[in-house]
C-alpha cells in the first residue's frame, strides 16, 4: 500500500464521473431503488430509524459491485441492490453496521458537550428546528464538533465493507487496515473531500441559484437543485469504488458474494 499524491484524490473524482456516464440510467435506477428500501424501513416504528444506518455497509456494495460490473463491460442490473445480502460475510457486514450506529450516537451525543443538548434533540424530534433555535443555541457549533468527533470512526469505516467483503477480513482489522490506509492517502483524501463540496454542494447551489434569478421564481431554484444533487449523489458513490483500487487493487475474481 503505496503513498499517494495528493491529485490522486481528484482522480478519484474524474474516475467517478466517467463510471457514472457509462451507464448513467442504471445507476440512477440502483440509487432510487436504495432510496425507496430506506423511506420503506423508515416506516417502522424506532427500529426504522436505525436499520438505515446498520445496513449501510451491505447497501455500499451496491455500487461497489456495479463499478465492478461496468469496468467489466457489463451491464448493472436492480437485484444487485441485494447483493450485500448475499455476501458469505453478510454478519461481520451488520457488525460493521452495528459499530457504525455506535459511533454516530457517540459523535451525537458529544455535541451536548456545546449545545448542552439542543443538536439532539432537534434531530430526535423533541424541539422544532427553526431559525430561532439555531439563533439561540450553539447548534450549528455543536453540529460541527459533532462532526469532528466522528473523523476518526470514518476513517476506519470508509474501507471495511469492501475489506470484509472482498478480502474477507475480519470486523478489527477491516477497521484498522480502513483507518490507516486512509490515514496515509490523507493528501489524496483533503484533495478528495475539498472537491466534493465544491462540486457536490457549492456548484448545486450557485447554478440553481442563478436559474432561480434568471426565470424570477424561487422554486425554480429547488426544481433544478434537486436532481442535480442526486445525480452528484451517485456520481460521489462511484467515486468510492475508484479510491479504494488505488489503494487496495481491484476486486478478487470471481467476486466472493457471487
Amino acid at each position: 500500500m503505496e503513498k499517494l499524491p495528493a491529485k490522486t484524490g481528484w482522480l478519484w473524482v474524474t474516475e467517478g464521473f466517467a463510471l457514472f456516464r457509462k451507464q448513467p440510467a442504471e445507476l440512477s435506477t440502483l440509487f432510487f431503488g436504495y432510496m425507496f428500501l430506506m423511506l420503506a424501513l423508515g416506516i417502522i416504528p424506532v427500529i426504522g430509524q436505525l436499520m438505515p444506518l446498520i445496513l449501510v455497509p451491505l447497501f455500499s456494495m451496491t455500487f461497489m459491485h456495479a463499478c465492478v460490473q461496468i469496468e467489466a463491460g457489463k451491464k448493472v442490473y436492480p437485484n444487485l441492490l441485494l447483493v450485500g445480502f448475499r455476501s458469505p460475510y453478510v454478519r461481520n457486514l451488520i457488525k460493521l453496521g452495528s459499530l457504525y450506529l455506535l459511533a454516530a450516537i457517540i459523535a451525537i451525543g458529544a455535541s451536548a458537550l456545546i449545545d448542552g443538548g439542543v443538536f439532539v434533540q432537534a434531530i430526535t424530534g423533541q424541539i422544532a428546528i427553526d431559525a430561532e433555535t439555531v439563533r439561540n443555541s450553539n447548534m450549528t457549533l455543536a453540529m460541527l464538533f459533532s462532526a469532528v468527533v466522528y473523523i476518526p470512526a470514518a476513517m476506519a469505516f470508509w474501507y471495511a465493507a469492501p475489506l470484509i467483503a472482498w478480502q474477507g477480513m475480519g470486523v478489527g482489522k477491516a477497521i484498522f487496515y480502513s483507518f490507516f490506509a486512509v490515514r496515509r492517502a490523507s493528501k489524496a483524501f483533503l484533495i478528495y473531500g475539498l472537491a466534493w463540496v465544491t462540486i457536490g454542494m457549492i456548484f448545486p447551489v450557485i447554478v440553481s441559484s442563478i436559474f432561480g434569478m434568471l426565470l424570477n421564481s424561487p422554486n425554480a431554484s429547488i426544481f433544478i437543485l434537486m436532481p442535480v444533487t442526486l445525480v452528484l449523489t451517485v456520481i460521489m458513490y462511484c467515486s468510492f469504488y475508484p479510491s479504494y483500487t488505488h489503494l487496495f487493487g481491484p476486486p478478487p475474481t470471481p467476486l466472493p458474494s457471487k
